[in-house]
Formats: C-alpha cells, sequence, structure tokens
C-alpha cells in the first residue's frame, strides 16, 4: 500500500480538480501528519528530550521575594547567559523574567524547526509594508520570528554558530568603544563554547569545556559534499569560517547537543535553574520599567494574563535582555527615548534619548532561487537532496527514536555556509560582505508547508514560480547582504506593551545594497557551471517570478527584480540600543552597557551592537551577555550588605495602574 505522504504529490501534480490554492493547501498534509507523528514518538521513546529532572520551574508570586539584587527583562539568549553567571555569587538574588514559557520537545529536533515560528513560541511580528523590498510577500511586509520562550531565538531559530569577522568588533572598538575589539571579545566566546569538532578541539580560536555545545550537525545530504568540492573548483577556501579567516565555505557548525539543538536556556539556563537564589519566572509580560529620580528602581509585569500588575523592585540593577524589538519599545513605554515621538504617542518623556529605536540593522538575503539536479544512482533512497515526502517517513523517525540518524537531524536550508567578497569588497582583506546558504532544499521541496507560510509569500508567487516543480529534486543557494548600508526603526504603536511596535528595517532603501546581492546572486549561478553540479544535470527554475517575468534570466536586472521581490530576512534584528560614547547623539548605552540618562539599569542583548556582524547573531549575542555578566560583577565588587530601609518608595506587590 502507497503510504499518503508519499502519494500526495502525484495528487497534486495531476489532479486537475484541485485549484492552485486547494493544490497548495493540501501539500500541508505530509508535514503536518509527520509533526503530529513525532511529537507523540518523542514523548513515548525519548526521556533524554523530555528531561523532566533537568527543566527550569516556574517561580510562583507567592514564593517571590520582595526585592532581588538584579532583574534580567528576557529570558532568552542573552537573558540566559545573565541568569547563570550573576547567581553564580550565592549572594545575589537574581529573578530572570520571561513572557513565554518553557522550550517545547519539538523545538530539539533540528529537521522540524522551520515549524516553530508562527507558532506559540513566536512574538509573530510583522514589518510595516515596504517600499523597496518584500514584494511577493503578503502587503509587502516581512515576517520578523522572535522567542517568545525561555532560550529565546536560540530555540526557534536555525542553530548556526557563526561569530563574525575580525574586522567588525575592531570597528566597534574604533568608533568608540574601547574593550569590544576582536582580541578583547575571543576570550568570551571561547569561555561559552565547547567546541566538538575534533579537528577544531585545539584551535586556539575555539573552546572547549564551555555550557554551549559546537558540533557538526548529525545528518547532512549527499549534495553537501558536492558544494564543497564545487567551491574548490572555484579556488574557495574549505575550512573554519570562525578561526583565523573568514573566508571560504565550511560544513556548517550548530549549537547541538549529541545532534539536537543546545538553546542557550538548555546550555546555560538548566544548570544553574535549582540555586535557591535564582528565581525564574515565566509567562511574566513586562510592562515597564520604572525609573524614580533618575534611577531604575524595578519593572511592573503581568504574570500569566492576570489582570493585576505586579512590581518587583531592582536593589542593584534592571538588565534589559528583550532583543532588538522589544528593548527599546520597553524603554520606550517606560519614558526613554526619542521626546518628540514619546509625546506623540503619549508617554511621558524620562530621558530624551534620540537614539532608542533607531539604528536598525538586518542582514537580507535574496531568497528564492531553484537550481534542478537529479539524483545519481548511489545518492540511495533519500536521494541527493532533501525533499518533504520522501524524508517523512517512518524509517525516518524510526531512525531519530533509536538515536541512530537519519534526515531528522538535518537543517537542510544551510548545510553548507559560504563567506565570499564580491567586487564590492576589499579582495585583498579577509571581510566578505556576502554569505552564502547553501541548501539542500528549495521552496518546492516541502510544497509550501514552511516556507511559504513562515515568510508570506503570495499564493499567486508561489503558484507561479513552485507549483510547477513541486517536490522535485532541487537545491537553493541565497545570497545574503553582511553590511547592509540601509537603516531602520522601532518606533511605538502606543504606550501598551501589548500592542506590536511599528517595526519598519527598510530594506534596500540603499541601492548599493541591491548590488551587492545581485554580485551573490551570480556567485551561487557560477557554482552551477561547477564540474560537481554538473555531474548532477543542475539547472536553473525556468519559471520566472510574474513581476520580473520580462527581464532575460539570468541577468543583472532579473536578479535586482528578484532581491526586490523575494527580500527574505535570515532574522537577525540588532543596533536599537547602539552603544557608543558620551559624544555620539545617538548613542543609547556605554561602552559598559548602562544605559545614558538612567542609573542602574543596562541593556545586554543583540540591540546594543552599533554595526551588525558579519554573520548569525546568536553566537555574538552569547559574546555580549558574557561578556557583560564580567563587567557587572567587576562593577559590584565592593562588599555590599542590605540597607535597612528600602531602597525605592514603591509598595512590592500588586500595583493598580
Amino acid at each position: 500500500m502507497v503510504s499518503p505522504v508519499r502519494l500526495m504529490p502525484r495528487l497534486l501534480r495531476h489532479n486537475d480538480r484541485f485549484g492552485t490554492g486547494a493544490r497548495i493547501t493540501a501539500s500541508y498534509g505530509p508535514g503536518f501528519l509527520f509533526i503530529l507523528l513525532t511529537r507523540l514518538a518523542l514523548v513515548a521513546f525519548r526521556p533524554d528530550i523530555v528531561d523532566r529532572e533537568n527543566r527550569p520551574r516556574d517561580t510562583p508570586l507567592a514564593r517571590m521575594r520582595a526585592s532581588y539584587d538584579f532583574i534580567v527583562v528576557g529570558g532568552g539568549t542573552a537573558g540566559c547567559v545573565l541568569a547563570n553567571r550573576l547567581s553564580e555569587n550565592p549572594a545575589w538574588t537574581v529573578l530572570l523574567l520571561e513572557a513565554g514559557g518553557d522550550e517545547q520537545y519539538m523545538s530539539d529536533v533540528p529537521l522540524v524547526m522551520p515549524s516553530l515560528p508562527n507558532s506559540p513560541l513566536d512574538w509573530k511580528f510583522k514589518t510595516e509594508p515596504q517600499p523597496h523590498a518584500c514584494k511577493a510577500f503578503i502587503e509587502s511586509r516581512s515576517s520578523w520570528p522572535r522567542g517568545k520562550v525561555l532560550g529565546g531565538c536560540s530555540t526557534i531559530n536555525g542553530m548556526l554558530y557563526i561569530r563574525g569577522n575580525r574586522r567588525d568588533y575592531d570597528g566597534w572598538r574604533d568608533q568608540g568603544c574601547p574593550g569590544w575589539g576582536y582580541d578583547d571579545v575571543l576570550p568570551y566566546f571561547k569561555k561559552s563554547e565547547d567546541v566538538r569538532v575534533h579537528e577544531l578541539r585545539a584551535s586556539p580560536y575555539h573552546g572547549v569545556g564551555g555550557e554551549l555545545n559546537v558540533e557538526h550537525y548529525k545528518y547532512y545530504s549527499h549534495i553537501a559534499e558536492d558544494f564543497l568540492e564545487a567551491g574548490r573548483e572555484l579556488g574557495i577556501r574549505v575550512g573554519d569560517v570562525n578561526g583565523e579567516v573568514q573566508s571560504g565555505f565550511m560544513k556548517s557548525h550548530g549549537t547541538l547537543r549529541q545532534g539536537l539543538r543546545c538553546s542557550a536556556s538548555k546550555a546555560f539556563l538548566r544548570p544553574a535553574s535549582k540555586r535557591p537564589n535564582l528565581h525564574v519566572s515565566m509567562f511574566s509580560a513586562v510592562q515597564r520599567i520604572v525609573v524614580v529620580d533618575g534611577r531604575a528602581a524595578g519593572v511592573i509585569f503581568r504574570k500569566a494574563g492576570r489582570p493585576r500588575l505586579q512590581v518587583a523592585l531592582a536593589n542593584r540593577e534592571v538588565l534589559l535582555a528583550a532583543g532588538a524589538v522589544q528593548s527599546p519599545q520597553l524603554l520606550m513605554v517606560s519614558g526613554v527615548g526619542p521626546a518628540a515621538h514619546l509625546r506623540a504617542v503619549g508617554v511621558p518623556v524620562a530621558v530624551d534619548s534620540p537614539g532608542v529605536g533607531g539604528n536598525l540593522q538586518d542582514h537580507v538575503a535574496l531568497g528564492g532561487t531553484a537550481y534542478l539536479i537529479d539524483s545519481p544512482p548511489h545518492a540511495g533512497p533519500m536521494g541527493e537532496v532533501f525533499v518533504l515526502p520522501r524524508a517523512a517517513t517512518l524509517n525516518t523517525l524510526l531512525g531519530f527514536i533509536t538515536g541512530s540518524g537519519g534526515p531528522m537531524y538535518a537543517w537542510p536550508q544551510g548545510e553548507v555556509m559560504g563567506f565570499i567578497s564580491t567586487k564590492y569588497a576589499n579582495q585583498s582583506d579577509d571581510w566578505p560582505d556576502v554569505q552564502l546558504f547553501l541548501a539542500s532544499s528549495s521552496d518546492a521541496s516541502d510544497g509550501g508547508v514552511f516556507n511559504m507560510r513562515n515568510l508570506g509569500v503570495t499564493d499567486e508567487v508561489y503558484a507561479s514560480v513552485y507549483e510547477p516543480i513541486l517536490y522535485r529534486e532541487a537545491y537553493s543557494v541565497v545570497p545574503l547582504l553582511l553590511r547592509p548600508r540601509s537603516r531602520g526603526t522601532v518606533r511605538l504603536r502606543s504606550p501598551d506593551m501589548a500592542q506590536p511596535p511599528l517595526i519598519d528595517p527598510n530594506y534596500l532603501a540603499d541601492p548599493r545594497d541591491v548590488e551587492i546581492l545581485v554580485e551573490g546572486a551570480k556567485a551561487g549561478y557560477q557554482l552551477m557551471g561547477t564540474r560537481a553540479m554538473r555531474a548532477l544535470n543542475a539547472t536553473l527554475n525556468p519559471f520566472k517570478f510574474p513581476a520580473c517575468a520580462h527581464l532575460p534570466h539570468p541577468s543583472d536586472e532579473y536578479w535586482a527584480c528578484q532581491a526586490r521581490q523575494y527580500s527574505m530576512t535570515i532574522y537577525h534584528p540588532v543596533g536599537t540600543c547602539k552603544m557608543g560614547p558620551a559624544h555620539d547623539p545617538l548613542a543609547v548605552v556605554d561602552p559598559r552597557l548602562r544605559v545614558y540618562g538612567v542609573v542602574g539599569l543596562r541593556v545586554v542583548d543583540a540591540s546594543v551592537m552599533p554595526n551588525i556582524p558579519s554573520g548569525n547573531t546568536m553566537a555574538p549575542v552569547i559574546m555580549v551577555a558574557e561578556k557583560a555578566a564580567d563587567m557587572i560583577k567587576q562593577d559590584w565588587n565592593a562588599p555590599w550588605t542590605p540597607p535597612d530601609t528600602p531602597r525605592h518608595p514603591i509598595y512590592h506587590g500588586r500595583y493598580d495602574a
């Protein structure tokens, strides 16, 4: 009997009774059915993933203290690191407030990562309509998944471990942020790392014994080796992109532990969660920071949706680690931000800080390109590349629940990472301007169940470009712009934190951003002509984007048109609480991450980065949090005794706003 999962592609291709929308909707069946079976199997057969004994426990209101030395707002990537490092001192009390709950079992499985955006683990933000980009997406809006869960984005992302380039951090230092040069931050990358890639364990650029496990993915498609060979043919170095040299190709490294996701929560929070001086309060949405006489006194938060608000007081500091979207939002609703904007939305101004919510940067990519191939006989039953119906089988599930391996340990969207310099970069310098995601899948590989839904690709575009090649064997090369010139903003929609802010990344407003992406797309096309790819009969998907159909393909004009159609984010927003010297009018925090104008308040997350790193941002965020924890310890190294009277004249407990 033929399984429904294997039969679905034939039904979709040949049953003319289906309309376009119906065919796309019906294609969701294999993915959703497989996810349901996986969820049931994890509970029944993988107690190591369930891990009931080590998971953090929620602290109920009745057990919370009247005050804490440190309040960490946001239990995401940075917040988990801070909670661990600060609670190492048994004399300090730490409260970690997280708006979401604990990690779900499914988030451990690399293959199902695309099912996590738009789930309850995601804030589900959307950008404002983009005038220069995102034209193939519904309302020209970009979806911005942000983790609403312990571990934050490290719990829902692709797990890639990429640090960025030496020049990035030296640039931070040279802009007036002493202590943030590459030689200063490298020890903090190494401190958290436990590299389990054998050939790197002796490298002076990598750490051993840290909390964060870094490994190869446990499963790679056959085409991963062909990608590397194609790079070699073009004279591209194959080696570690997190070491002395960044330029080159590499089989992707992930934050993984024995093939499973190693989120910041798993790495940092679970080992610390039983410390009596650390309280973790889940489903606790911070409404604003309480600023009294220029000092951060504490925070007001809502627990588990209850109507009454709660107050938590900070004896020493409030540490804002809510991410590049919500850290500036929280500052602004608390009265710290551009004065004219705050007044316009009805927020009393505590500190006029013009840079809050500005300087928004994100890595935008030219997505949607598919290269069709033929699998050689030696590729075996899984073929050369990932195709959902072929991978979503009982044998695949059995391989996972027994731990023996298989495609469920894969992340097809980026099996090989490449860093290249286009003609716009200094060819004599190791500072690439494009990152290539070499993927063993295309937008047609999953029938639209994940990528189309996550990004918001319109039915019309999907039907024109991908439906004709539905479930065909294909790979993708996605060029990502490493250092965009365009800058955007985060602004308040209202003073209510329950209302998502106005997010405008201003994608591709600077024409040079498009020009660099075009060169990246041409580099991906060049790979198709290598012997390694010709052996697979690689050809470019002949079905064009409707808005670009009048242009010859491939051509610079077509690639530029596609860049503005399929302008995808890799979910790396940074910069909205910029770190900088006191004389920089747009700096929000100083080089010790202290908020200008407010005592006892720091920001510790991606929002402090003055310029975006040349690579994925999870590893740099962990580095920032590690360094921040050390600076906080240094700043509070004097003996401390509790005051005889409450430090802040605010009633602790219920707060009726």
